[in-house]
């Protein structure tokens, strides 16, 4: 027993790195940077900005939810670009205005789209949605401005914060540390001002923080074997255990259901034996002379939530010779010099980039057409199957090597030549004896 789990640990830990690590994106993280812009007279001009510099995992609704802990008796007077959610208790302050807040760990949401003119900044008001670096480069960022100060009135400068936190499942953010203070362009960069002091504090994300069980499963077939290989059984959970998603049976309609706005929605899957709510089937569609297709297709079978800007990474050798991508947009993930075995699938702008909810148009689909290379091709041993999926960042739960779809003349019969020879001297010793 002790030694299946010692064999079993290291590769649940290469599946859901706990620190945050990921082999495919090594040097993601979302990084925090507070700019203090101004000193005043026991206050101070602070302007948080949050980048996402992850290539392929985004922030979707609800958003990020920002929050820190005051070392002291700190309080934010004003704010623009982003609000808090709780005023907190105030009453002991004495002010015309009274502070926007006073709570001692503050939680910061973005303003949602068409917020008031006079309460935007540059780079805020996208309802705390933050795109992948890969996906969309123009709205990785978000920023917000506020004045702080002591709620003591003695003259003494806020201190920086500390605790941050996303608010955000699977995210843990390290302590705040001070980098050389950020520059900005002005007069359409003909001239640079920069902060007063900077700071940053890094987050990185792990999959067993955030959750104890997969999301997404792979299914495959082939057009060279009848077999369709399932999802395998309880990948996301097992129907019926306690602590397992509500299912609805296939054909029956999902119940009506209140849900939060500012909280994610706990899934409502379609009842299976694998469980999850998204399901990705690998096709290995048809073979020609230098070229092979590949149908790959998503469903979402999650009632109560719609995946707005998608992605898909796979981890395939042939990649590096990816010829045409149909229906979906294609970049590759090159993180380790040549190797271009990764890319990035996600959707056309308006067409599929929203995969929807479970039902008839839950489902996004394309082809990939790759380049037989020489030396490395081959439909054997399941090599034409992905070594790893991801969607939205969150790994998948590939089916056992052992159940691939196999080549008709793969199978554990001996080759028709071997049986021949045999066959011969079986015939010739009993002719002799």
């Amino acid at each position: 027993m002790s030694c299946g789990l010692i064999l079993v640990l290291p590769l649940i830990l290469f599946i859901y790195p706990i620190n945050g690590y990921d082999p495919l994106d090594p040097n993601g993280n979302i990084t925090i940077k507070w700019d203090i812009m101004l000193n005043n007279e026991g206050s101070q001009d602070v302007k948080v900005s949050i980048f996402n510099y992850q290539l392929f995992r985004h922030i979707d609704q609800p958003g990020w939810k920002l929050s820190w802990s005051w070392p002291g008796n700190e309080v934010i007077w004003d704010m623009s670009g982003a609000e808090a959610t709780e005023q907190g208790d105030c009453s002991a302050i004495k002010a015309t205005q009274p502070p926007h807040c006073c709570e001692k760990e503050p939680v910061i949401v973005d303003l949602l789209p068409g917020a008031p003119y006079n309460k935007q900044v540059a780079n805020c008001c996208k309802g705390g949605v933050l795109t992948s670096l890969t996906q969309d480069p123009e709205k990785y960022g978000a920023a917000f401005q506020m004045n702080i100060g002591s709620a003591s009135y003695n003259g003494s400068e806020p201190r920086l914060p500390e605790n941050f936190t996303l608010g955000i499942p699977g995210y843990s953010c390290g302590d705040p540390f001070k980098v050389p203070p950020s520059k900005f362009n002005v007069d359409q960069g003909r001239r640079k001002t920069q902060a007063v002091a900077t700071w940053n504090v890094i987050c990185s994300y792990s999959q067993f923080r955030a959750s104890s069980s997969p999301t997404c499963c792979v299914s495959l077939s082939a057009f060279y074997n009848n077999t369709i290989v399932p999802c395998p059984k309880c990948s996301c959970g097992c129907q019926g255990q306690l602590g397992a998603d509500q299912c609805v049976k296939y054909g029956e309609l999902p119940p009506v259901l209140q849900l939060d706005h500012n909280e994610p929605p706990k899934p409502v899957v379609q009842c299976s034996q694998h469980m999850c709510p998204i399901q990705i089937h690998w096709h290995v569609k048809q073979s020609y002379t230098k070229y092979w297709r590949v149908k790959m297709t998503i469903r979402n079978l999650n009632y109560v939530k719609n995946y707005s800007q998608w992605n898909l990474v796979v981890l395939h050798p042939n990649l590096r010779s990816v010829t045409q991508v149909f229906s979906f947009n294609y970049k590759p993930l090159n993180q380790y010099g040549d190797t271009n075995d990764t890319g990035m699938f996600y959707g056309i702008e308006y067409y599929n980039d929203m995969l929807l909810q479970a039902g008839e148009t839950g489902n996004v689909q394309s082809e990939l057409l790759m380049h037989k290379d020489a030396g490395i091709f081959t439909f054997r041993e399941g090599w034409a199957f992905p070594r790893k999926i991801s969607f939205n960042g969150e790994d998948c739960v590939l089916p056992s090597p052992d159940d691939y779809p196999r080549l008709p003349n793969s199978s554990q019969f001996m080759s028709p030549s071997i049986f021949t020879i045999i066959a011969f001297f079986l015939s010739l010793i009993l002719t002799i004896f």
